[in-house]
């Protein structure tokens, strides 16, 4: 029992709701086309929880052998870090559940477009190869793009770009342009989150000698980013549901902005980092929240 609670610690369960964001408005998207299997939306769910494992594996080793997690470290310690999980077992962990999903990947892939369109399954097959890399590189190796600011880019695409407009693919095998505004929508929250963090870790960072993207323009710029990136994330659903408008209902998704503009509030008076550490998991599930809302919107 020890032992399952010390991975499900290093899981770190509360990022699950967040990589889920984009598959359920991918899938709402299609379900409001008339395209909608419930084998995929479970595979495509598992799919996600897969990379978002290896990815929180990934970066609990790679800035624990780094040094990065220390005493200075303003968020929870890290299973490295505090001894719990030794570097050789959290390595085969990640190869363990690297595995596994692409298993999961290519049933998924299976169902989705069977034999008839092999190229899209080498493309999503690909597709999937680089989101497990991704996952891996944030934080590991010596070219880890974490440590040179360019998370904040792989989040958009691959919590916002790829997971929706991806999702919507495997289920109608078609795209619009349209789809991409929900998409980076999702995307841009996404980054919220990661932003969020790395205005936590700042100081142990620049320390570490991670530059993230907040290192690099200093905390005020950093803040002024933050509100740019979820004003823009309303923006861009509210220009879709536009366009697209049939019924009020559509605009169900304000709803879960209360609390994100509540949050930014919290940002802009903020003046010590450590109280940004409970504004994750409000940003985080009000990300969950949009998702769930918007895409009911677009089928009541």
């Amino acid at each position: 029992m020890l032992a399952l609670k010390k991975w499900l610690r290093a899981a770190r369960l509360r990022t699950l709701p967040l990589s889920l964001s984009g598959i359920i408005v991918g899938s709402f998207l299609a379900a409001s086309n008339g395209f909608f299997t419930i084998e995929i939306l479970l595979l495509a769910m598992l799919t996600t929880v897969g990379f978002q494992v290896i990815s929180n594996f990934a970066n609990d080793y790679g800035d624990g052998v780094k040094g990065t997690d220390n005493e200075n470290r303003v968020g929870p310690k890290r299973s490295l870090q505090s001894g719990e999980i030794t570097p050789k077992q959290m390595l085969n962990a990640i190869k363990i559940t690297g595995g596994i999903t692409l298993i999961i990947a290519l049933l998924l892939i299976y169902v989705s477009f069977g034999r008839e369109n092999i190229f899209y399954s080498i493309l999503f097959f690909l597709l999937g190869i680089s989101s497990i890399g991704a996952a891996i590189k944030y934080t590991m190796g010596k070219r880890a793009y974490g440590y040179h600011g360019f998370g904040d880019v792989f989040v958009f695409a691959f919590f916002g770009i790829l997971s929706v407009c991806g999702t919507y693919f495997l289920y109608t095998h078609t795209l619009s342009f349209a789809i991409f505004f929900p998409a980076i929508s999702v995307g841009l929250l996404s980054v919220g989150v990661l932003n969020l963090n790395n205005m936590r870790d700042r100081d142990s960072d620049k320390e570490s000698n991670k530059n993230t993207l907040v290192v690099k323009i200093g905390e005020e710029f950093a803040k002024y980013y933050h509100y740019y990136l979820l004003a823009a994330a309303f923006m861009f659903s509210f220009l879709y549901t536009m366009i697209h408008f049939k019924t009020v209902w559509q605009f169900l998704f304000i709803l879960a902005f209360i609390p994100i503009f509540k949050h930014l509030v919290v940002v802009y008076k903020n003046k010590d980092a450590k109280k940004l550490d409970p504004e994750l998991k409000k940003l985080a599930l009000s990300t969950f929240l949009y998702a769930v809302l918007f895409g009911l919107g677009l089928i009541l």
